[in-house]
């Protein structure tokens, strides 16, 4: 075990900034409890596990695992300590002004783990949330190993492990052969899509999108959260486009198109935006059918 304090100026709330990387409840590589997130991964050192809480200096990390020191260097870029609002206007509309006052302590943070971004939105494209989460369960469960630490929480497949998964096996955890077969081959290319880390972010957007099945949705979430672009906006997002239409213009529903309208005061910090109106507990009225989760076990 590895202990650093990592000094912290001006605001930071831990959970909001980190848990953003939690894949719902019952997320084998994460846990978000009192004042606590512990967060298990890979590195090129190997595998490793980081514990964050607040202590009055800043952000006391312990790590576990051959990648203690390399998790531990990554700990100001995830909790967001290189995040920069230069140009960030919250006065443009009193509601997105308010939240920020309130919320000064979100960040926008970045993992630098393409993969780890990459695979869990493959597995929300186009199903519900608890969906998605119990086929990413099942994934890191019946793949994963067990992760450095006393936390027993486990780490994500390795690529080469997850690009032989013949698709029968995913089936009975909820991912139909579309899914699974968009996972195995973007672990073949794990090497390529972690190199976008090192690119222009046009470039980046451009080398997640030029595979087939990999659109503007899933290239904004994995921006988001692998490289902290704060200019990430998810179109096509199924509640997205009503969560920005109601808060920033109190209409009951919207549109991708509306969302950008709404958004373009803030481009360069749209997902900084965005962060604070999830954040913020506003929603739209729900009308009409839900979307309904499905099971394709026995299909």
């Amino acid at each position: 075990m590895a202990i650093r304090i990592v000094p912290v100026d001006g605001p930071l709330d831990l959970r909001r900034t980190v848990g953003i990387h939690q894949r719902g409840p019952g997320d084998p590589t994460m846990q978000v409890v009192a004042g606590r997130v512990v967060r298990a991964t890979r590195t090129v050192d190997g595998p490793a596990t980081v514990a964050l809480r607040r202590v009055a200096d800043g952000i006391e990390a312990e790590a576990w695992g051959p990648g203690a020191d390399r998790i531990l260097d990554a700990v100001p870029a995830l909790i967001g300590l290189a995040d920069d609002r230069t140009g960030f206007e919250p006065g443009h509309h009193p509601l997105v002004a308010e939240l920020d006052r309130r919320q000064r302590g979100i960040r926008i943070g970045r993992t630098d783990a393409v993969l780890d971004a990459l695979v869990p939105a493959i597995l929300e494209q186009k199903v519900t949330g608890m969906e998605a989460w119990r086929g990413f369960r099942g994934l890191i469960r019946g793949w994963g190993a067990e992760a450095p630490g006393p936390f027993g929480l486990r780490l994500p497949p390795e690529p080469s492990i997850l690009a032989a998964i013949p698709y029968h096996a995913l089936h009975p955890i909820g991912i139909e052969r579309r899914r699974a077969d968009l996972v195995r081959r973007v672990a073949d290319r794990a090497v390529r899509f972690e190199e976008i880390l090192g690119l222009t972010r046009d470039a980046a957007y451009a080398r997640l999108t030029a595979l087939p099945g990999i659109g503007p949705w899933t290239a904004a979430e994995v921006m988001l959260r692998a490289a902290g672009d704060p200019d990430a906006v998810s179109v096509g997002d199924f509640h997205l486009a009503n969560l920005v239409a109601f808060t920033l213009a109190g209409e009951i529903r919207g549109t991708d198109e509306r969302m950008l309208e709404l958004l373009e005061p803030w481009r360069g910090h749209r997902a900084r935006v965005i962060r604070l109106l999830e954040t913020s507990g506003l929603r739209p009225p729900a009308f009409g059918p839900r979307y309904a989760p499905r099971s394709i076990a026995t299909i």
